[in-house]
């Protein structure tokens, strides 16, 4: 099976820095099915082109899973000519960190959309050529598709389920890999492992920025997730755009202007005492982890003590929001300077969170899976170690003072926990505790004597900062 990714960006060689993969030598990576081969055909400053080469062994893979001398037809398939979900595996295997848009020596064209043209020689696509197109050209590809003949010899049998199909467009390289890894197993239709939960959580956190808009994303879903009903209900359900409301569970029906007022002041209150935590701190270089539409990057930049900020998000659409709202490409240049946004995830290390003196996370660990905790703690506390960092998250003992919130609910359907006091008390102490760093809390909003505060903060200090 092969993949080519062809640009002709000047110089079309950073297309190795963007893959991570140095065009001068070709690389083989072992992986559970076979083996994966990345090489480059050509490789000048006008145009360079990488091959993703995928070898599958069918007789090892189906040994390796316990299935002896089974029916000939385990060993006597497509898969080793075809795209497919191993082509999806080996992308976020081999090509990680180019699929999660991180380049350590080109970090701004990593974010930088360039052309790019890609090649999937055999693609099956039980859709057909306009099940091709449905899917890539919402998402603005030039599409051409070339089917293959059942039988060269015998023209009248018609065309076969198989294309080569090419992508053009000018996007993120990171963009191109995403919607090839959800999409490929899509159009054939087959997974080669076992599809539960952890797809629904894959398809979600890939589809960021793009999926919940697309044309076909109930069909996307429920081929993605071969057709499991519950799963595809729960992936729809995350994938519908959510409006965000702010400090209000999302079952309040309007009660006016008061109301209103009450929850932006809330929302400015959390603001205005994250900045303060901040200012107290001393901190001159600030990054604003999960910033969102850029409300607390407004107030920042707003504030001279603050010689450098940064705004780092997972969603492109919340970025170029928060660009807009910024008005970044209007900005004086010495305003202009001072600030900056990046793609990138709380889950991966990432050598350019190192060395800020403050970093706020506000209202963004409650929609982290639970399991996932630990990694965000060791990508901020253990390897980016800011001087001082101010978290905020939901008070859960304060949702009984909204009577329109059900008991057991959540303020919002993204959450994926909300803590009382004491919850928050214990896992920022274990923290503290591991990293280094000393902790205290502060209430946020309106401080009611038997449930606290709607919004709880923790404010870290380095101990040897």
């Amino acid at each position: 099976m092969l993949l080519t990714i062809r640009t002709t960006h000047f110089p079309a060689t950073d297309l190795g820095y963007l893959l991570g993969k140095n065009p001068a030598r070709a690389q083989s990576f072992e992986l559970a099915f076979g083996h994966a081969h990345v090489f480059y055909p050509e490789a000048e400053e006008a145009a360079c082109t990488a091959a993703l080469l995928l070898d599958v062994d069918p007789v090892g893979l189906v040994r390796g899973k316990g299935g002896g001398e089974g029916a000939l037809d385990q060993y006597v398939n497509d898969r080793p000519y075809v795209a497919s979900s191993f082509l999806s595996v080996a992308i976020a295997r081999v090509l990680r960190s180019a699929m999660t848009g991180a380049c350590r020596e080109r970090p701004e064209l990593a974010q930088t959309p360039i052309p790019l043209e890609a090649r999937l020689a055999v693609l099956p696509a039980r859709g057909g050529d306009d099940g091709v197109r449905r899917l890539f050209e919402p998402l603005g590809y030039t599409v051409d598709v070339q089917p293959h003949a059942l039988d060269e010899a015998h023209p009248e049998w018609g065309d076969s389920r198989y294309f080569t199909v090419t992508l053009s467009a000018i996007k993120r390289l990171s963009e191109l890999l995403t919607h090839i890894y959800v999409l490929v197993p899509v159009l054939d239709g087959a997974k080669h492992y076992w599809v539960g939960d952890e797809e629904v959580e894959k398809l979600v956190r890939h589809g960021e920025g793009w999926l919940s808009a697309h044309p076909e994303r109930e069909w996307i879903a429920s081929r993605y997730l071969k057709h499991r009903r519950s799963l595809v209900r729960d992936a729809i359900a995350r994938l519908e755009p959510l409006e965000e409301v702010e400090d209000e569970p999302e079952e309040a029906p309007a009660a006016g202007e008061d109301a209103l007022e009450e929850r932006i002041s809330l929302n400015q209150q959390r603001l205005a005492t994250v900045l303060a935590a901040l200012r107290g701190s001393g901190a001159k270089r600030v990054v604003d982890l999960g910033c969102g539409e850029g409300r607390l990057l407004r107030m920042l930049l707003d504030e001279p003590a603050f010689d450098e900020i940064v705004g780092m998000d997972v969603s492109h659409r919340a970025l170029e929001i928060a660009a807009d709202r910024l008005k970044l490409d209007r900005l004086p240049p010495r305003r202009r300077e001072r600030i900056r946004l990046m793609h990138g995830s709380l889950m991966y290390r990432d050598r350019r969170l190192d060395g800020y003196d403050a970093a706020a996370v506000v209202e963004v660990i409650e929609h982290m899976d639970p399991p996932r905790l630990a990694a965000f703690e060791r990508v901020l506390w253990e390897h980016a170690r800011p001087a001082t960092v101010v978290l905020t998250t939901p008070n859960a003992e304060y949702n009984v003072r909204w009577p329109s919130l059900p008991a057991g609910n959540f303020r919002h359907r993204d959450h994926r926990f909300e803590w009382t006091r004491t919850q928050l008390q214990a896992w920022a102490g274990g923290v503290a505790e591991r990293f280094g760093y000393t902790v205290r809390y502060a209430p946020v909003g309106p401080d009611d004597a038997e449930v606290g505060s709607p919004t709880q903060m923790a404010i870290f200090t380095r101990m040897d900062g």
